[in-house]
């Protein structure tokens, strides 16, 4: 009995010890929240701050990987409204003062005042980004700037059903961390509904392509300027696009033409740098030097899209 009661004791100690080094160190046990939202899809619970891996994470009033923010930006101030999907948030792996956001803030605060805000969550596409401008508009932006990827352009309606029920959109904080780690080598159940969602019938990329000159509309009726900028997916870049790629891309560049959209098409930009495979941490999140990259010449868009001083 004595040996039972010491051998059970050394268990829980060594279960202890596991669970405080998997919040301590790695963040484990208070992931990022979601809400779900029947129009906007989901978005990032608001006001939450939290670290991942060591990253700092914060989540502001409006849903937002921004510092808390007022509705209107302080006098002599350009405000930049960043939106995108987990390219532009970020997510678990980047710490906040190393968002694209915050790179973009840094590289043009020299010059002036300057805020960029980000309003972003992953796999967000244009469908979710113009329902979110709906909901809460640009907060008075001067600059909205939409960034996109390759596969935006095919994807489907917003919709909430993932949100509590797949491990990458949790809804409530998991009771120890050790079940978090224990959950993420679980096979992912069946989401009822998702399948049908997945599946949308129709023109994909007409409906994405509609939301981005949907978007421009609410911008320019918000005085406010709508910039363009698509990453490819690292196939993309190491292979060239796939036919059916090919064709959304001229549909997009056609689209750009027509309804005058400064546009930064990144493919050949990252075709034409030295490491290209560098550029990439998997198939589609780009590395530091990849958001280097895609800093720059953001920064130089935004520039050149700003009315001339006198």
């Amino acid at each position: 009995m004595k040996v039972f009661i010491v051998g059970s004791l050394a268990l829980l100690v060594v279960v202890l010890l596991t669970e405080l080094t998997l919040r301590l160190i790695l963040g484990l046990g208070n992931p990022p929240l979601y809400i779900p939202d029947e129009h906007i899809g989901y978005l990032l619970a608001p006001n939450q701050r939290i670290r991942r891996l060591g990253n700092l994470i914060i989540i502001n009033q409006y849903s937002m990987r921004t510092e808390a923010i007022e509705k209107s930006p302080a006098a002599n101030t350009l405000r930049v409204f960043l939106m995108g999907d987990s390219i532009v948030n970020g997510n678990w792996w980047t710490d906040q003062s190393d968002t694209l956001s915050a790179r973009i803030e840094n590289a043009l605060s020299p010059h002036q005042l300057v805020e960029v805000l980000n309003a972003s969550a992953n796999s967000w596409g244009p469908r979710n980004e113009l329902a979110y401008l709906q909901r809460f508009g640009i907060f008075e932006s001067q600059i909205v700037m939409l960034v996109i990827n390759t596969d935006d352009l095919f994807g489907t309606q917003p919709s909430p059903l993932q949100v509590g029920k797949d491990r990458s959109y949790p809804d409530k904080k998991p009771l120890l961390a050790l079940l978090e780690l224990t959950n993420r080598f679980k096979k992912q159940p069946p989401i009822p509904g998702l399948k049908e969602i997945q599946n949308e019938p129709g023109d994909r990329i007409g409906k994405n392509l509609l939301a981005i000159a949907d978007i421009q509309k609410y911008v320019a009726a918000h005085d406010g300027q709508l910039l363009l900028a698509m990453t490819p997916l690292k196939r993309e870049v190491l292979d060239g696009p796939r036919d059916y790629e090919i064709i959304a891309r001229q549909r997009v560049d056609d689209l750009v033409e027509q309804q005058q959209i400064p546009y930064i098409d990144f493919l050949a930009v990252f075709q034409s740098a030295p490491d290209a495979a560098g550029l990439y941490r998997d198939h589609i999140h780009l590395s530091p030097i990849g958001n280097n990259l895609v800093t720059q010449s953001i920064t130089d868009l935004i520039r050149q899209s700003l009315p001339a001083q006198p």
